[in-house]
């Protein structure tokens, strides 16, 4: 039997689309020998649909491509993510199904068994869980049809057990020969190898080929690796997807060929591919051709033009300098020279005259008050607007270019520097943006030296250095991590020997800033708990963890 995997990059909504793209993947199996052509969790659809479920219609017009699948079954057989309405006149009303076609024909409807609802996940918002098996026949082999989550059960893998069944060891009993688990499983970094260990070792403990096919592409937040795999019955690699775009892979069950397990690939290298795949999809499936961005000669932003030069092309980013009356002339010259490099459009707009009239303006109100943080926001404020209106005349999408460790402490400011359509680097430590930017000029040699090594600063007044208000940041990182990734407590931070003071004043102010968060851009996800959908905390409460 051969079976292709193919990952494809759906749109949400997108049903004419999605079939398209389907139909295409079942012709170019056909012509390659497959007997069965596998497609991701929710392919017709899109992952997620999030509310998009609810409206009356939705579910009901993706249906309508179910037959011009069933089509082009004709001679290969299909299966296919989709979602469908529950016939019972109980629950909720929707499930979301694999669809096996057959012969011109729809022929069974599998159901997924456990719905996720935690992080990213709210599924049990909208299905019903499937209760029975799904086994199906083809060229008389008992293949047995799992969704996603269905495979996460295996204890050596969770931090405590979420479910009271598994389908995977349901599917052993009825007597499975081989296991395919169809995905939509969103990227963070190192995730692949881990999705990998978990895979094998269903091989392993149920003796049958185990095969994954994934969603590649971005959604949203939401980046999807793709990263799709087969393993043997024992343990061994047979088959394994490209990272970051789609991909068909044929795979010979009855002829099996084992490939070398490919080393890690550097963090820093996937977390550019990841970053390049999720603006490029959001641009491109919200209708944007261009991006504009603040280029301020610091590495935020170099690293976020990098990354907007190589998702769009130099052709469709406009960099834009915006000086002020702190800015040193380096980082103008820089800004100038990375543009140069990177071959994108570059403007110089002066910020000097429109800081002079709001303090002017402003003077009668604030009196004899001192300056402060006040006149540092009006400054991030005033390139905010400029770059707006720079978005609005040309129908751009503006890039924020804060990194993670800025936002969890909220050393932004809403309005002003927070302003942007899609946050490139917020999920991106600032200790990565230096690897980030390491590995873009280890390939590339873009960025100029002077920015990577000058001390990072906002330059909203004379000297200022970020280290002046925040610790280091790898001492930041370091507790940011512990706090927001690992949800670990005051106590247990300061039990690894970091400074009780040091991880009281970060913890208050990542607290403290979740209003800022709330108005935030949407953050691409890169880390296992990014701010966003799968972060949600309540602005007005008094718990602290000390």
């Amino acid at each position: 039997m051969k079976i292709a995997l193919v990952q494809m990059n759906p749109t949400i909504g997108d049903f004419a689309g999605n079939a398209a793209k389907i139909r295409r993947g079942v012709e170019q199996a056909r012509s390659q020998g497959a007997d069965l052509v596998v497609f991701p969790e929710m392919a017709l659809v899109g992952y997620p649909p999030r509310d998009l479920l609810d409206r009356h219609g939705f579910v009901d017009r993706s249906r309508r491509h179910w037959e011009e699948i069933a089509r082009a079954s004709r001679g290969t057989a299909v299966l296919c993510g989709a979602v469908a309405h529950n016939p019972e006149p109980y629950g909720k009303p929707l499930h979301n199904v694999a669809l096996w076609f057959e012969d011109g024909s729809l022929r069974q409807v599998i159901r997924k068994r456990l719905l996720p609802s935690y992080d990213v996940f709210d599924e049990e918002r909208y299905f019903e869980p499937g209760r029975e098996p799904g086994v199906v026949t083809c060229l008389g082999r008992r293949i047995g049809v799992s969704i996603c989550e269905d495979v996460w059960t295996r204890p050596d893998y969770l931090p405590r057990p979420l479910y009271r069944v598994d389908p995977v060891a349901d599917l052993r009993s009825a007597g499975m020969e081989v296991l395919i688990n169809i995905a939509a499983s969103p990227y963070h970094v190192g995730k692949a190898r881990w999705v990998g260990d978990l895979l094998r070792d269903h091989a392993l403990r149920c003796a049958v080929p185990v095969i994954y096919v994934n969603q590649v592409g971005g959604n949203d937040e939401l980046i999807f690796q793709g990263h799709s795999m087969a393993w043997g019955a024992d343990g061994a690699l047979l088959a394994c997807g490209a990272d970051f775009r789609e991909d068909l892979i044929l795979l010979d069950l009855e002829r099996p060929r084992p490939m070398p397990e490919t080393p890690p690939v550097e963090a820093a290298a996937e977390v550019l591919e990841a970053l390049v795949l999720g603006l490029r999809d959001y641009a491109q499936k919200c209708g944007f051709r261009d991006v504009v961005l603040g280029l301020s000669g610091g590495i935020d932003s170099a690293v976020t033009a990098c990354i907007a030069r190589l998702a769009l092309g130099p052709e469709h980013v406009l960099a834009v300098a915006l000086p002020g009356p702190y800015n040193a002339p380096e980082s103008l010259e820089d800004a100038r020279a990375l543009a140069a490099n990177l071959g994108v459009r570059f403007a110089v707009v002066p910020i000097h005259d429109l800081f002079r009239a709001a303090r002017e303006t402003l003077q009668p109100v604030f009196a004899d008050r001192e300056p402060d943080v006040t006149e540092e926001n009006i400054q991030a404020r005033l390139r905010g607007l400029l770059l707006m209106a720079l978005s609005n005349k040309f129908g751009s999408l503006v890039l924020n270019t804060g990194n993670k460790s800025e936002l969890a402490v909220g050393y932004c400011t809403l309005y002003g520097d927070m302003n942007g359509g899609m946050s490139v680097l917020g999920d991106v430590p600032k200790t990565l943006v230096y690897r980030l930017a390491d590995h873009v000029n280890r390939r590339y040699g873009w960025i100029p030296e002077r920015i990577v090594t000058r001390p990072p600063s906002a330059e909203l007044r004379p000297d200022q250095r970020d280290q002046d208000s925040l610790p280091p940041y790898p001492l930041l990182d370091a507790i940011l991590a512990a706090y927001v990734e690992e949800r670990r407590s005051f106590e247990e931070i300061c039990a690894d020997g970091y400074d009780p003071e040091v991880v009281r004043w970060v913890l208050r102010r990542v607290d403290g800033n979740e209003y800022k968060r709330w108005q935030a851009p949407p953050v691409l996800r890169v880390t296992t708990k990014a701010f966003g959908s799968g972060r949600r905390c309540p602005i007005a409460h008094r718990y602290r963890e000390e």
